[in-house]
């Protein structure tokens, strides 16, 4: 494959797991304030965890690509 094709891979996979934590968090914070349940609080803040490594994977990806055109 092609560093093209690698980083719209990862780009793909970045962005499905970025939208699944956002649902995640949402809902865990939506939940976690309606129900009066602090454990989802821990949920919320791990599913923002997620979300943002996987866009610094997604970066990290581009550091390791070959340099030069």
């Amino acid at each position: 494959m092609t560093e093209v094709e690698v980083a719209k891979r990862r780009f793909t996979i970045m962005v499905a797991v970025s939208a699944v934590s956002v649902f995640v968090a949402i809902t865990a914070i939506v939940c976690a304030f309606r129900l009066s349940q602090s454990w989802l609080l821990i949920v919320f803040a791990v599913a923002l965890l997620i979300g943002f490594g996987a866009q610094i994977w997604f970066i990290a990806g581009f550091r390791s690509a070959k340099k030069g055109v």
